[in-house]
Protein backbone atom coordinates (compact mmCIF):
# COMPACT_ATOMS: atom_id res chain seq x y z
CA UNK A 1 0.00 0.00 0.00
CA UNK A 2 2.82 2.64 0.86
CA UNK A 3 3.44 2.58 -3.19
CA UNK A 4 0.36 3.00 -4.25
CA UNK A 5 -1.28 6.30 -5.47
CA UNK A 6 -3.53 7.92 -2.49
CA UNK A 7 -6.13 7.90 -5.32
CA UNK A 8 -6.29 4.05 -5.33
CA UNK A 9 -6.71 3.71 -1.70
CA UNK A 10 -10.10 2.53 -0.22
CA UNK A 11 -12.28 5.01 2.31
CA UNK A 12 -10.46 2.95 5.38
CA UNK A 13 -7.28 3.19 3.93
CA UNK A 14 -7.25 7.58 3.61
CA UNK A 15 -8.40 7.35 7.24
CA UNK A 16 -5.74 5.56 8.17
CA UNK A 17 -3.89 7.75 5.93
CA UNK A 18 -5.65 11.14 7.38
CA UNK A 19 -4.93 9.52 11.45
CA UNK A 20 -1.14 8.56 10.33
CA UNK A 21 -0.19 12.29 9.43
CA UNK A 22 -2.38 13.92 12.69
CA UNK A 23 0.10 11.45 14.92
CA UNK A 24 3.01 12.16 13.32
CA UNK A 25 2.46 15.82 14.43
CA UNK A 26 2.49 15.21 18.22
CA UNK A 27 -0.07 17.84 18.73
CA UNK A 28 -1.12 18.78 22.37
CA UNK A 29 -4.67 18.62 20.95
CA UNK A 30 -6.06 16.49 18.92
CA UNK A 31 -9.60 17.53 16.67
CA UNK A 32 -11.21 14.26 15.00
CA UNK A 33 -14.82 14.42 13.16
CA UNK A 34 -15.57 11.34 12.25
CA UNK A 35 -12.79 9.10 12.72
CA UNK A 36 -13.74 5.85 12.71
CA UNK A 37 -15.87 6.48 9.27
CA UNK A 38 -15.16 3.59 6.78
CA UNK A 39 -12.93 1.93 9.20
CA UNK A 40 -13.62 -1.77 9.61
CA UNK A 41 -13.99 -3.62 13.40
CA UNK A 42 -10.50 -4.15 13.31
CA UNK A 43 -9.02 -1.01 13.08
CA UNK A 44 -12.36 0.63 14.86
CA UNK A 45 -10.57 -0.98 17.93
CA UNK A 46 -7.23 0.50 16.70
CA UNK A 47 -8.53 3.80 17.23
CA UNK A 48 -9.94 3.79 20.77
CA UNK A 49 -7.22 1.57 22.03
CA UNK A 50 -4.81 4.48 20.91
CA UNK A 51 -6.81 7.72 21.95
CA UNK A 52 -6.76 5.82 25.54
CA UNK A 53 -3.00 5.28 24.86
CA UNK A 54 -2.76 9.13 25.20
CA UNK A 55 -2.05 10.22 28.70
CA UNK A 56 -1.31 14.17 27.46
CA UNK A 57 -3.21 15.05 24.85
CA UNK A 58 -6.36 16.46 24.85
CA UNK A 59 -9.16 14.95 21.80
CA UNK A 60 -12.16 16.28 21.04
CA UNK A 61 -14.48 13.94 18.95
CA UNK A 62 -17.19 14.63 16.48
CA UNK A 63 -18.50 11.19 16.12
CA UNK A 64 -22.01 9.11 15.85
CA UNK A 65 -20.37 6.35 17.09
CA UNK A 66 -22.09 4.87 20.44
CA UNK A 67 -18.83 2.58 20.99
CA UNK A 68 -15.91 5.57 20.88
CA UNK A 69 -18.07 7.68 23.01
CA UNK A 70 -18.73 4.90 25.72
CA UNK A 71 -14.77 3.65 25.33
CA UNK A 72 -12.98 6.63 24.98
CA UNK A 73 -14.67 9.94 26.29
CA UNK A 74 -14.92 11.32 29.60
CA UNK A 75 -16.73 14.14 28.70
CA UNK A 76 -20.01 15.08 26.62
CA UNK A 77 -20.57 18.42 24.32
CA UNK A 78 -24.02 18.31 23.67
CA UNK A 79 -25.63 21.05 21.46
CA UNK A 80 -29.31 21.68 22.31
CA UNK A 81 -31.39 25.11 20.95
CA UNK A 82 -27.73 26.25 19.15
CA UNK A 83 -26.53 26.46 23.17
CA UNK A 84 -23.22 24.19 24.09
CA UNK A 85 -23.64 22.05 26.95
CA UNK A 86 -21.10 20.24 29.21
CA UNK A 87 -21.18 16.84 31.10
CA UNK A 88 -19.02 14.65 32.88
CA UNK A 89 -19.10 11.10 31.84
CA UNK A 90 -19.23 8.57 28.98
CA UNK A 91 -22.27 8.68 26.45
CA UNK A 92 -24.34 5.54 29.08
CA UNK A 93 -24.20 7.66 31.79
CA UNK A 94 -25.46 11.12 29.74
CA UNK A 95 -28.03 9.09 28.63
CA UNK A 96 -29.40 8.24 31.89
CA UNK A 97 -29.84 12.00 32.32
CA UNK A 98 -31.01 12.74 28.74
CA UNK A 99 -33.22 9.91 27.71
CA UNK A 100 -33.89 11.32 24.68
CA UNK A 101 -30.58 10.31 22.65
CA UNK A 102 -32.41 6.70 22.80
CA UNK A 103 -31.42 6.21 19.15
CA UNK A 104 -27.62 5.82 19.91
CA UNK A 105 -28.54 2.72 21.05
CA UNK A 106 -31.58 1.70 19.32
CA UNK A 107 -32.23 2.31 15.46
CA UNK A 108 -35.87 1.60 16.11
CA UNK A 109 -35.89 4.22 18.73
CA UNK A 110 -35.55 6.99 15.88
CA UNK A 111 -38.27 9.52 16.19
CA UNK A 112 -37.49 10.79 12.22
CA UNK A 113 -38.81 9.10 9.31
CA UNK A 114 -37.67 8.69 5.70
CA UNK A 115 -40.04 7.66 2.96
CA UNK A 116 -38.11 6.34 -0.47
CA UNK A 117 -39.91 6.10 -3.35
CA UNK A 118 -41.33 3.20 -4.62
CA UNK A 119 -39.68 1.40 -7.72
CA UNK A 120 -42.34 0.98 -10.91
CA UNK A 121 -42.93 -2.20 -12.78
CA UNK A 122 -40.23 -3.83 -15.06
CA UNK A 123 -41.40 -4.86 -18.56
CA UNK A 124 -41.38 -8.67 -18.86
CA UNK A 125 -40.27 -9.43 -15.34
CA UNK A 126 -42.78 -10.91 -13.07
CA UNK A 127 -40.95 -12.75 -10.15
CA UNK A 128 -39.27 -11.11 -6.94
CA UNK A 129 -36.40 -13.21 -7.41
CA UNK A 130 -35.56 -12.90 -10.87
CA UNK A 131 -32.14 -11.35 -11.71
CA UNK A 132 -31.62 -7.70 -12.45
CA UNK A 133 -27.42 -7.60 -12.14
CA UNK A 134 -25.09 -10.26 -12.67
CA UNK A 135 -21.34 -10.53 -12.43
CA UNK A 136 -20.03 -14.23 -13.67
CA UNK A 137 -16.35 -15.18 -13.28
CA UNK A 138 -14.92 -11.66 -13.05
CA UNK A 139 -11.16 -10.80 -12.01
CA UNK A 140 -9.97 -7.30 -12.07
CA UNK A 141 -6.72 -5.61 -11.70
CA UNK A 142 -6.17 -1.77 -11.19
CA UNK A 143 -3.60 -0.28 -14.18
CA UNK A 144 -0.18 -0.50 -12.95
CA UNK A 145 -0.78 -3.15 -10.27
CA UNK A 146 0.34 -6.85 -11.03
CA UNK A 147 -1.72 -8.63 -8.02
CA UNK A 148 -5.45 -8.33 -9.01
CA UNK A 149 -7.91 -6.67 -6.64
CA UNK A 150 -10.87 -9.27 -7.46
CA UNK A 151 -10.82 -12.78 -8.32
CA UNK A 152 -13.39 -14.76 -9.87
CA UNK A 153 -16.70 -12.92 -8.70
CA UNK A 154 -20.01 -14.32 -9.18
CA UNK A 155 -22.91 -12.74 -7.69
CA UNK A 156 -26.41 -11.36 -8.69
CA UNK A 157 -28.93 -9.07 -7.50
CA UNK A 158 -33.06 -8.98 -7.68
CA UNK A 159 -35.67 -7.13 -6.26
CA UNK A 160 -35.77 -9.39 -3.29
CA UNK A 161 -32.04 -9.00 -2.76
CA UNK A 162 -31.09 -7.50 1.30
CA UNK A 163 -27.30 -8.03 0.62
CA UNK A 164 -24.85 -6.73 3.65
CA UNK A 165 -21.48 -6.67 2.13
CA UNK A 166 -18.50 -7.00 4.70
CA UNK A 167 -15.11 -7.44 5.08
CA UNK A 168 -11.71 -5.69 6.56
CA UNK A 169 -10.65 -2.22 4.37
CA UNK A 170 -8.95 -2.49 1.15
CA UNK A 171 -10.44 -6.15 0.63
CA UNK A 172 -12.32 -5.20 -2.54
CA UNK A 173 -15.93 -4.55 -1.94
CA UNK A 174 -15.95 -1.31 -3.41
CA UNK A 175 -14.37 -2.28 -6.59
CA UNK A 176 -16.15 -5.03 -6.55
CA UNK A 177 -19.84 -2.81 -6.66
CA UNK A 178 -17.99 -0.20 -9.45
CA UNK A 179 -17.86 -3.17 -11.51
CA UNK A 180 -21.65 -4.66 -11.22
CA UNK A 181 -22.18 -0.66 -11.49
CA UNK A 182 -20.42 -0.22 -14.59
CA UNK A 183 -17.61 2.02 -13.55
CA UNK A 184 -14.79 0.19 -13.91
CA UNK A 185 -14.87 -3.34 -16.55
CA UNK A 186 -13.54 -6.35 -15.70
CA UNK A 187 -10.59 -8.16 -17.69
CA UNK A 188 -12.06 -11.70 -17.17
CA UNK A 189 -15.42 -12.16 -17.01
CA UNK A 190 -19.22 -10.77 -17.28
CA UNK A 191 -21.31 -8.47 -16.01
CA UNK A 192 -24.80 -7.94 -17.22
CA UNK A 193 -28.00 -5.24 -16.45
CA UNK A 194 -31.23 -6.21 -17.14
CA UNK A 195 -31.65 -3.36 -20.05
CA UNK A 196 -35.32 -1.73 -18.15
CA UNK A 197 -33.80 -2.19 -14.48
CA UNK A 198 -32.90 1.42 -12.52
CA UNK A 199 -30.38 1.41 -10.74
CA UNK A 200 -29.61 4.01 -7.92
CA UNK A 201 -26.10 4.17 -6.61
CA UNK A 202 -24.21 6.18 -3.89
CA UNK A 203 -20.40 5.87 -4.24
CA UNK A 204 -18.46 5.42 -0.75
CA UNK A 205 -16.96 8.87 -1.25
CA UNK A 206 -20.42 9.84 -2.12
CA UNK A 207 -19.75 13.93 -2.07
CA UNK A 208 -18.00 13.96 -5.24
CA UNK A 209 -21.51 13.39 -6.82
CA UNK A 210 -22.50 16.90 -6.01
CA UNK A 211 -18.57 18.48 -5.66
CA UNK A 212 -19.18 20.59 -9.16
CA UNK A 213 -22.44 21.65 -7.67
CA UNK A 214 -22.14 23.21 -4.05
CA UNK A 215 -23.23 26.20 -5.49
CA UNK A 216 -26.66 24.93 -6.68
CA UNK A 217 -29.41 24.49 -4.05
CA UNK A 218 -30.17 21.11 -3.68
CA UNK A 219 -33.82 21.35 -5.24
CA UNK A 220 -31.46 23.28 -8.36
CA UNK A 221 -29.17 20.36 -8.25
CA UNK A 222 -31.86 17.37 -8.74
CA UNK A 223 -33.52 19.54 -11.56
CA UNK A 224 -30.45 20.06 -13.25
CA UNK A 225 -29.31 16.19 -12.89
CA UNK A 226 -32.72 14.83 -14.36
CA UNK A 227 -33.81 17.74 -16.96
CA UNK A 228 -33.24 16.26 -19.73
CA UNK A 229 -36.21 13.97 -20.33
CA UNK A 230 -35.58 12.16 -16.99
CA UNK A 231 -31.68 10.88 -18.15
CA UNK A 232 -29.62 11.14 -15.30
CA UNK A 233 -26.62 13.44 -16.41
CA UNK A 234 -24.23 11.17 -13.45
CA UNK A 235 -24.76 7.80 -14.96
CA UNK A 236 -24.08 8.69 -18.41
CA UNK A 237 -20.33 9.08 -18.49
CA UNK A 238 -18.48 5.76 -17.40
CA UNK A 239 -15.22 3.67 -18.32
CA UNK A 240 -17.68 0.65 -19.70
CA UNK A 241 -19.43 3.21 -22.18
CA UNK A 242 -16.86 4.04 -23.78
CA UNK A 243 -15.34 2.49 -26.92
CA UNK A 244 -12.12 0.45 -27.28
CA UNK A 245 -10.16 0.19 -30.35
CA UNK A 246 -11.62 -2.68 -31.06
CA UNK A 247 -15.21 -2.19 -30.95
CA UNK A 248 -14.41 1.47 -33.10
CA UNK A 249 -12.51 -0.41 -35.76
CA UNK A 250 -15.42 -3.30 -35.92
CA UNK A 251 -17.87 -0.24 -36.61
CA UNK A 252 -15.97 0.68 -39.34
CA UNK A 253 -15.64 -2.45 -40.93
CA UNK A 254 -19.01 -3.08 -43.46
CA UNK A 255 -20.94 -5.73 -42.43
CA UNK A 256 -22.96 -8.12 -44.32
CA UNK A 257 -26.72 -7.62 -43.52
CA UNK A 258 -29.63 -9.86 -44.48
CA UNK A 259 -32.95 -8.25 -45.63
CA UNK A 260 -36.17 -9.82 -46.39
CA UNK A 261 -39.04 -8.50 -48.89
CA UNK A 262 -42.03 -8.82 -47.06
CA UNK A 263 -44.35 -9.18 -50.32
CA UNK A 264 -42.09 -11.22 -52.08
CA UNK A 265 -40.13 -13.18 -49.35
CA UNK A 266 -37.12 -12.76 -51.37
CA UNK A 267 -34.01 -12.28 -49.80
CA UNK A 268 -30.94 -10.15 -50.68
CA UNK A 269 -27.56 -8.81 -48.44
CA UNK A 270 -25.67 -5.76 -48.95
CA UNK A 271 -22.65 -4.49 -46.75
CA UNK A 272 -23.50 -1.92 -44.69
CA UNK A 273 -21.90 0.54 -42.12
CA UNK A 274 -23.41 2.01 -39.08
CA UNK A 275 -22.55 5.38 -38.62
CA UNK A 276 -24.96 5.87 -34.91
CA UNK A 277 -27.51 4.76 -32.96
CA UNK A 278 -30.32 7.06 -32.97
CA UNK A 279 -31.40 5.98 -29.66
CA UNK A 280 -35.17 4.57 -30.99
CA UNK A 281 -35.47 0.88 -29.46
CA UNK A 282 -38.47 -2.12 -30.31
CA UNK A 283 -39.50 -4.95 -30.23
CA UNK A 284 -39.13 -7.42 -32.92
CA UNK A 285 -41.43 -11.04 -33.02
CA UNK A 286 -39.15 -12.92 -31.20
CA UNK A 287 -40.06 -10.35 -28.16
CA UNK A 288 -35.89 -9.66 -28.94
CA UNK A 289 -35.13 -5.59 -29.25
CA UNK A 290 -33.70 -3.85 -32.39
CA UNK A 291 -32.36 -1.01 -32.48
CA UNK A 292 -32.95 2.41 -34.50
CA UNK A 293 -29.32 3.15 -36.59
CA UNK A 294 -28.47 6.05 -38.88
CA UNK A 295 -26.00 4.07 -41.95
CA UNK A 296 -22.97 5.60 -42.44
CA UNK A 297 -23.28 8.33 -45.41
CA UNK A 298 -26.85 7.78 -45.44
CA UNK A 299 -29.03 10.96 -45.60
CA UNK A 300 -31.71 8.92 -43.74
CA UNK A 301 -32.14 9.94 -40.29
CA UNK A 302 -34.38 7.51 -38.73
CA UNK A 303 -36.49 4.73 -39.14
CA UNK A 304 -34.11 1.88 -39.79
CA UNK A 305 -33.69 -0.87 -37.05
CA UNK A 306 -31.04 -3.82 -36.88
CA UNK A 307 -31.28 -7.14 -34.08
CA UNK A 308 -29.18 -6.47 -30.72
CA UNK A 309 -27.44 -9.61 -31.91
CA UNK A 310 -26.53 -8.14 -34.98
CA UNK A 311 -25.04 -4.97 -33.61
CA UNK A 312 -23.26 -6.50 -30.87
CA UNK A 313 -21.28 -7.82 -33.85
CA UNK A 314 -20.92 -4.58 -35.32
CA UNK A 315 -19.09 -2.91 -31.97
CA UNK A 316 -22.50 -1.59 -31.21
CA UNK A 317 -22.86 -3.17 -27.71
CA UNK A 318 -22.16 -0.19 -25.22
CA UNK A 319 -24.07 2.11 -27.46
CA UNK A 320 -27.27 -0.07 -27.39
CA UNK A 321 -26.64 -0.44 -23.27
CA UNK A 322 -26.63 3.37 -23.29
CA UNK A 323 -29.84 3.76 -25.36
CA UNK A 324 -31.26 0.98 -22.73
CA UNK A 325 -30.16 3.53 -19.75
CA UNK A 326 -32.00 6.10 -21.19
CA UNK A 327 -35.25 4.80 -22.28
CA UNK A 328 -35.62 2.93 -18.51
CA UNK A 329 -34.70 6.45 -16.56
CA UNK A 330 -36.92 8.18 -18.58
CA UNK A 331 -39.62 5.06 -17.71
CA UNK A 332 -39.46 6.52 -14.10
CA UNK A 333 -40.26 10.07 -15.04
CA UNK A 334 -43.45 9.57 -15.63
CA UNK A 335 -45.40 9.67 -11.89
CA UNK A 336 -43.76 12.53 -10.92
CA UNK A 337 -43.14 15.76 -13.21
CA UNK A 338 -39.37 17.41 -11.92
CA UNK A 339 -41.00 20.62 -10.34
CA UNK A 340 -39.41 22.57 -7.11
CA UNK A 341 -42.14 21.64 -5.45
CA UNK A 342 -42.48 17.41 -6.14
CA UNK A 343 -38.46 17.90 -5.61
CA UNK A 344 -38.37 20.09 -1.97
CA UNK A 345 -41.05 16.96 -1.08
CA UNK A 346 -38.49 14.32 -2.36
CA UNK A 347 -35.76 15.85 0.06
CA UNK A 348 -37.78 16.52 2.47
CA UNK A 349 -38.85 12.03 2.33
CA UNK A 350 -35.46 11.66 2.37
CA UNK A 351 -34.57 13.93 5.50
CA UNK A 352 -33.81 17.07 4.40
CA UNK A 353 -36.01 20.02 5.87
CA UNK A 354 -37.49 22.31 3.37
CA UNK A 355 -35.80 25.09 4.35
CA UNK A 356 -32.13 23.46 3.72
CA UNK A 357 -33.15 21.70 0.16
CA UNK A 358 -34.53 24.68 -1.49
CA UNK A 359 -32.64 27.73 0.21
CA UNK A 360 -29.35 26.70 1.35
CA UNK A 361 -26.90 26.27 -1.05
CA UNK A 362 -25.08 23.18 -0.61
CA UNK A 363 -21.73 24.45 0.19
CA UNK A 364 -23.30 25.43 3.18
CA UNK A 365 -24.50 21.88 4.03
CA UNK A 366 -22.86 19.57 7.04
CA UNK A 367 -21.77 15.95 5.83
CA UNK A 368 -25.05 14.35 6.86
CA UNK A 369 -27.18 16.64 5.06
CA UNK A 370 -25.03 16.34 1.83
CA UNK A 371 -25.65 12.66 2.07
CA UNK A 372 -29.32 12.64 2.61
CA UNK A 373 -28.97 15.25 -0.99
CA UNK A 374 -27.16 12.79 -2.69
CA UNK A 375 -29.18 9.49 -1.21
CA UNK A 376 -32.55 11.93 -2.30
CA UNK A 377 -31.02 12.36 -5.86
CA UNK A 378 -30.31 8.64 -6.62
CA UNK A 379 -33.55 7.41 -5.42
CA UNK A 380 -35.65 10.65 -7.89
CA UNK A 381 -36.07 8.39 -10.82
CA UNK A 382 -37.86 5.14 -8.14
CA UNK A 383 -34.76 2.83 -9.00
CA UNK A 384 -34.96 -1.20 -8.39
CA UNK A 385 -31.93 -1.76 -7.04
CA UNK A 386 -30.19 1.12 -4.75
CA UNK A 387 -27.01 0.22 -3.97
CA UNK A 388 -24.75 1.85 -0.61
CA UNK A 389 -21.54 1.79 -0.20
CA UNK A 390 -20.70 2.95 3.32
CA UNK A 391 -24.39 5.04 4.32
CA UNK A 392 -23.87 5.37 7.42
CA UNK A 393 -20.82 7.75 7.01
CA UNK A 394 -21.65 11.23 8.75
CA UNK A 395 -25.32 10.09 9.07
CA UNK A 396 -26.51 10.81 12.73
CA UNK A 397 -28.22 7.99 14.65
CA UNK A 398 -31.27 9.39 14.38
CA UNK A 399 -31.11 9.76 10.53
CA UNK A 400 -29.61 6.35 10.42
CA UNK A 401 -32.98 4.91 12.27
CA UNK A 402 -34.92 6.42 9.73
CA UNK A 403 -32.64 5.14 6.61
CA UNK A 404 -33.03 1.53 7.87
CA UNK A 405 -36.90 2.19 8.16
CA UNK A 406 -36.72 3.65 4.66
CA UNK A 407 -35.14 0.67 3.74
CA UNK A 408 -37.33 -1.75 5.37
CA UNK A 409 -40.07 -0.59 3.44
CA UNK A 410 -39.14 -0.25 0.11
CA UNK A 411 -39.57 -3.04 -2.56
CA UNK A 412 -36.55 -2.93 -4.22
CA UNK A 413 -33.32 -4.51 -4.24
CA UNK A 414 -30.46 -3.37 -1.57
CA UNK A 415 -26.70 -3.69 -1.71
CA UNK A 416 -25.12 -2.28 1.46
CA UNK A 417 -21.33 -2.29 2.29
CA UNK A 418 -21.18 -1.07 5.89
CA UNK A 419 -18.86 -1.65 8.78
CA UNK A 420 -21.87 -1.14 10.93
CA UNK A 421 -23.18 -4.62 12.46
CA UNK A 422 -26.01 -3.37 14.06
CA UNK A 423 -26.97 -1.48 10.56
CA UNK A 424 -26.57 -4.74 8.50
CA UNK A 425 -28.02 -7.17 10.79
CA UNK A 426 -31.38 -5.33 11.15
CA UNK A 427 -31.57 -4.99 7.40
CA UNK A 428 -29.94 -8.11 5.34
CA UNK A 429 -30.44 -11.50 5.62
CA UNK A 430 -27.49 -11.99 3.01
CA UNK A 431 -24.35 -11.58 3.16
CA UNK A 432 -21.26 -11.09 0.95
CA UNK A 433 -17.90 -11.72 2.84
CA UNK A 434 -15.07 -9.96 0.89
CA UNK A 435 -11.66 -11.33 1.94
CA UNK A 436 -8.64 -10.39 0.05
CA UNK A 437 -10.51 -10.34 -3.12
CA UNK A 438 -11.96 -13.46 -3.13
CA UNK A 439 -16.08 -13.71 -1.95
CA UNK A 440 -17.76 -15.83 0.14
CA UNK A 441 -21.62 -15.68 -0.31
CA UNK A 442 -23.86 -16.86 2.81
CA UNK A 443 -27.48 -15.95 3.12
CA UNK A 444 -31.11 -17.33 4.83
CA UNK A 445 -31.99 -19.68 2.45
CA UNK A 446 -35.83 -19.78 3.93
CA UNK A 447 -36.02 -16.01 3.59
CA UNK A 448 -35.00 -15.69 -0.15
CA UNK A 449 -37.74 -18.79 -0.68
CA UNK A 450 -40.04 -16.44 0.80
CA UNK A 451 -39.38 -13.11 -0.83
CA UNK A 452 -39.21 -14.83 -4.22
CA UNK A 453 -42.73 -14.04 -4.82
CA UNK A 454 -44.24 -13.67 -8.31
CA UNK A 455 -44.67 -10.21 -8.79
CA UNK A 456 -48.03 -10.60 -10.58
CA UNK A 457 -49.17 -14.76 -11.13
CA UNK A 458 -47.76 -17.46 -11.42
CA UNK A 459 -49.05 -19.06 -15.04
CA UNK A 460 -46.72 -18.06 -17.94
CA UNK A 461 -47.64 -15.17 -19.77
CA UNK A 462 -49.57 -15.62 -22.95
CA UNK A 463 -49.96 -11.96 -24.05
CA UNK A 464 -49.01 -8.68 -23.56
CA UNK A 465 -50.33 -5.30 -23.64
CA UNK A 466 -48.46 -1.76 -24.35
CA UNK A 467 -48.82 1.66 -23.13
CA UNK A 468 -50.98 2.35 -25.83
CA UNK A 469 -53.13 -0.54 -25.29
CA UNK A 470 -51.93 -3.08 -28.18
CA UNK A 471 -52.12 -6.55 -26.94
CA UNK A 472 -49.67 -8.54 -28.65
CA UNK A 473 -49.00 -13.06 -28.27
CA UNK A 474 -46.22 -13.77 -26.43
CA UNK A 475 -44.30 -17.03 -27.52
CA UNK A 476 -43.73 -19.72 -24.88
CA UNK A 477 -40.61 -20.95 -23.95
CA UNK A 478 -38.73 -22.67 -26.25
CA UNK A 479 -38.02 -26.69 -25.66
CA UNK A 480 -33.82 -27.08 -25.38
CA UNK A 481 -32.75 -29.26 -28.49
CA UNK A 482 -30.83 -32.09 -27.74
CA UNK A 483 -27.28 -32.53 -28.88
CA UNK A 484 -28.81 -34.93 -32.09
CA UNK A 485 -32.04 -32.36 -33.18
CA UNK A 486 -28.60 -29.51 -32.65
CA UNK A 487 -26.81 -30.98 -34.51
CA UNK A 488 -29.47 -31.52 -37.69
CA UNK A 489 -30.45 -27.81 -37.39
CA UNK A 490 -26.87 -26.54 -37.92
CA UNK A 491 -26.63 -28.74 -40.87
CA UNK A 492 -30.22 -27.15 -41.99
CA UNK A 493 -29.09 -23.77 -41.31
CA UNK A 494 -25.69 -24.02 -43.22
CA UNK A 495 -27.30 -25.34 -46.61
CA UNK A 496 -29.87 -22.66 -46.12
CA UNK A 497 -27.11 -20.15 -46.05
CA UNK A 498 -24.94 -21.60 -48.60
CA UNK A 499 -28.19 -21.57 -51.09
CA UNK A 500 -29.01 -17.90 -50.88
CA UNK A 501 -32.69 -19.27 -48.41
CA UNK A 502 -34.05 -17.29 -46.25
CA UNK A 503 -34.13 -18.90 -42.44
CA UNK A 504 -37.35 -18.10 -40.24
CA UNK A 505 -37.10 -16.43 -36.80
CA UNK A 506 -36.17 -18.83 -34.84
CA UNK A 507 -32.93 -20.59 -37.43
CA UNK A 508 -31.92 -17.01 -37.57
CA UNK A 509 -32.00 -16.56 -33.50
CA UNK A 510 -29.99 -19.78 -33.55
CA UNK A 511 -27.85 -19.24 -36.18
CA UNK A 512 -26.44 -15.89 -34.77
CA UNK A 513 -26.31 -17.50 -31.46
CA UNK A 514 -24.18 -20.39 -33.00
CA UNK A 515 -22.09 -17.84 -35.21
CA UNK A 516 -23.25 -19.38 -38.69
CA UNK A 517 -23.45 -16.17 -39.86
Amino acid sequence: KPDHAVSTLSGGWRMKLALARAMLQKADILLLDEPTNHLDVINVAWVKNYLNSLKDVTAIIVSHDSGLLNDCCSHILSIENLKLRTFKGNLDEFAKVNPDIRAFFSLKASSKKFKFPQPGPIDGVKSKGKALMKMAGCTFTYPGNETPTLYDINIQVSLSSRVACIGENGAGKSTMIKLLVGENVPQVGDVWKHPNARIAYVAQHAFHHIESHLSKTPNEYIRWRYANNGEDKESLVKSSMIFTEEELKLQKTPYEIQFTDEDSGKVSKVKKVVGELVGGRKTNKSKEYEYEVRYAGSTIDSGEYLPAKVLKKMGWDKAMKAVDLKIAQRSGLYIRPLSTKNVEQHLEDCGLDREFGTHYRMSALSGGQKVKVVLAAAMWNQPHILILDEPTNYLDRESLGALAGAIEGFDGGVVIISHNNEFTQALCPETWLMDAGHLETKGDADWMLKQDVKIDDQQQITEMTDAAGNVSKVKGQKKKLSKKEEKQLVKKIKAKIKNDEALDTDEEEFAFEKDLM
